[in-house]
């Protein structure tokens, strides 16, 4: 913002009411504001400079971040954007580690991995941003549930743009708030642009406050420029929401005065409006107020700005002092996961025999009792107990706080899920069709499998995911899309095949505090059966099971692929196979792997899934790699057709790859 824009007036563009404020909190709002005003002014700067390579401008904003911030107590989450460094300054986050996190040190929050404000740190409570902006509102949600589950009180602030409340994560957190009555201010500042698109682009509604009406939650409309208003209006919704839970919409009336970041510019921005708005700047106003009330002197003034001014100084210059980081391949990939020590539990000698999907719900249940702090969530998963009753009787000895109907709202439940992470629970997050787990696809590959490596948050979820075709469902319930997640770095994905290993791999994917897509194959639900250990036991990932040994050729697979094989070689009772169930595909038991290929010299991978872009693909590279020079012939791969799945059962059985696998394999031996 130019000089000659700013307030130039000695008498205050905006009208405060300081009611009951006695002149201490007044100073302490001043204080708050000038303080981000200042860091970024300064910051400019250093961008000019090419100290920093990106900033994004909350100039003209202040009143928004330190009034809420002020409202809350310390204990209390938020939820910023990229225009919130007043919630950082106003939480002392040390301006040192903040200068160290723009400029990629790793004395910053993220270790250089993630810039400016895409970071949260647990011990100031506060909780940043990814790019994708919605899916802060749905974790709030469930940092909000925590607090409910576990009576504290506490109420939990989350901001977002006008632009953002387009995103279909603003419609279901919003929603799922509301149906859940929590404790959730979702705070707009409506500042005028998305980028450079104006409001008139991104909403058809005079006020956004509206809205509020449909989730059937109250809304307010609070001048964002006018701090003591911020203040007060958000202290008093904050009181009365720890005593009566329930959300709340804020609308914040503002404007951006800098560009969307500072290489836009804001030539797109009238400049009539520029000139208005730079009347109404909320730091100098309140500064001319605070003077014309003699409640701020000049020299007052002049020496807190002289001391915020040093505080800069000597932070930018420890941050300057900080070694530029020394990239590790070492240090990249021991923070991808949140580290695990996994503990073994035997199962005891007593047995029953379980259909594979009474296994689930049995290590479910156990683990339920086991974790006081879990929280399943899904579609009728409730009194229904779920389209394939899993969690049938859950509610009756759990209690519905714990067992939770959800709406129809993927990605706000997946969000939420790790909202209670945060908080410090578990979740487990059942998507009625492993297919629907689209509709909630950016937080699990975007927010859950990226937090612990950007700023050390673990993700403690287990996405439970039926799967697979063979049941007549069509192309929209029968996907198996492991694929989807397998790329994913940061995700832990688990394919089980028989109940033994369903209910002891379900356990371990519960205690791991990382994130975990948990494959079930439906068809394998009520047609496989297993003598499986009434105790609870746990089985470690990353371990293939040998479930025949032979020395012609391994055949490698997971899922109802196992199946097919043993089906298979159950008809060729000749053919001397290794067959390896791989059970989990991230982490993946290479090893196994290796040592059949090697002692067999020839390898078939058999998945479920279409061929191009599958597991089956990579094993096979891994193979070629690895053990080259023991195959006697070329790794097969066989799997279902490059077509979505048909209905029709012989429209079916033809996709599938288990009418092809025989056909192969015999291939692959007389090679």
């Amino acid at each position: 913002m130019k000089n000659d824009k700013m307030l130039t007036s000695s008498k205050s563009n905006i009208t405060y009411d300081k009611k009951n404020l006695d002149s201490k909190i007044l100073l302490q709002l001043y204080a708050n504001m000038l303080k981000p005003r200042m860091v970024e002014e300064k910051m400019l700067i250093l961008l000019r400079q090419g100290k920093i390579s990106k900033w994004f401008s909350g100039i003209g904003q202040e009143a928004i971040s330190v009034g809420v911030t002020m409202a809350l107590n310390k204990e209390e989450y938020i939820l910023p954007m990229h225009r919130n460094l007043g919630v950082f300054t106003t939480r002392k986050v040390p301006l040192n580690r903040l200068f160290s996190q723009w400029q990629g040190k790793a004395n910053g929050f993220t270790k250089g991995r993630d810039r400016s404000f895409h970071f949260g740190t647990q011990e100031y409570n506060i909780v940043g941003m990814i790019s994708h902006l919605g899916p802060q509102l749905g974790v709030a949600d469930g940092i909000a549930l925590a607090s409910v589950l576990k009576h504290k009180n506490q109420v939990t602030a989350v901001f977002t743009g006008e632009g953002g409340t387009s995103e279909g994560d603003f419609h279901e957190a919003l929603n799922v708030a509301s149906v859940w009555h929590l404790p959730v201010i979702f705070c707009i500042e409506n500042n005028g642009y998305g980028l450079s698109t104006p409001t008139d682009e991104q909403y058809n509604c005079k006020d956004l406050a509206d809205r509020g009406k449909g989730y059937g939650m109250e809304s307010f409309i609070i001048d964002g420029n006018n701090v003591v208003d911020v203040y007060s209006k958000i202290s008093k919704l904050a009181e009365s929401i720890r005593k009566r839970p329930r959300p709340i919409l804020v609308e914040f009336k503002t404007f951006r005065m800098r560009g969307h970041e500072e290489a836009s510019g804001t030539k797109y921005v009238p400049e009539q409006l520029m000139t208005e708005w730079a009347k109404k700047d909320p730091v100098r106003n309140f500064e001319v107020y605070l003077k014309e009330q003699k409640i701020l002197t000049e020299k007052e003034d002049t020496i807190l700005r002289d001391n915020i001014l040093n505080e800069i100084n000597e932070n930018l210059q420890l941050a300057y002092d900080e070694e530029e980081i020394t990239p590790s391949v070492t240090n990249e990939l021991n923070d991808l996961f949140k580290p695990f020590n996994y503990q073994e539990v035997n199962p005891s000698g007593k047995t029953n025999e379980l259909r594979f999907i009474d296994a689930i719900s049995e290590g479910l249940k156990q683990s339920m009792q086991r974790h006081k702090d879990l929280v399943i969530m899904g579609q009728d998963i409730a009194e229904y107990g779920g389209v394939f009753k899993i969690t049938e009787g859950f509610v009756e000895e759990f209690g519905n706080d714990r067992v939770r109907n959800t709406p129809i709202c993927e990605s706000a439940i997946v969000e939420a899920g790790m909202g209670l992470s945060i908080a410090g629970m578990k979740a487990v997050v059942e998507m009625q069709f492993a297919d629907f787990v689209s509709s909630g696809f950016n937080p699990i590959v975007n927010y859950l499998a990226k937090s612990n490596y950007r700023w050390n948050q673990n993700a403690d979820v287990v996405v439970r995911m039926p799967c697979g075709a063979g049941v007549a469902a069509g192309p929209f319930h029968s996907q198996t899309n492991e694929a989807w997640f397998t790329k994913t770095p940061g995700l832990k994905v688990v394919y089980p095949a028989f109940p033994y290993d369903a209910k002891g791999l379900l356990a371990t994917a519960i205690n791991d505090p990382n994130p975990v897509l948990y494959f079930e194959h439906k068809a394998l639900y009520r047609s496989i059966r297993q003598d499986v250990p009434k105790d609870y036991y746990t089985l470690p990932f990353g371990k293939a099971s040998l479930l025949k040994e032979g020395n012609a050729v391994t055949i490698i697979t997971y899922g109802a692929g196992v199946h097919w094989a043993l089906e298979t070689l159950d008809k060729n009772p000749d053919i001397q196979a290794d067959l390896l169930d791989l059970r989990t595909l991230q982490p993946l038991d290479t090893e196994a792997i290796f040592n059949s290929v090697r002692k067999t010299g020839k390898a078939i991978i058999l998945q479920e899934d279409s061929l191009f872009g599958g597991i089956a693909s990579d094993i096979s590279a891994l193979i070629m790699e690895e053990c080259f020079e023991a195959l006697d012939a070329p790794v097969k791969r066989v799997a279902s057709l490059e077509t979505p799945i048909p209905f029709v059962k012989q429209l079916e059985d033809q996709y599938l790859a288990k009418g092809r696998f025989e056909t192969v394999l015999k291939e692959l031996l007389e090679y």
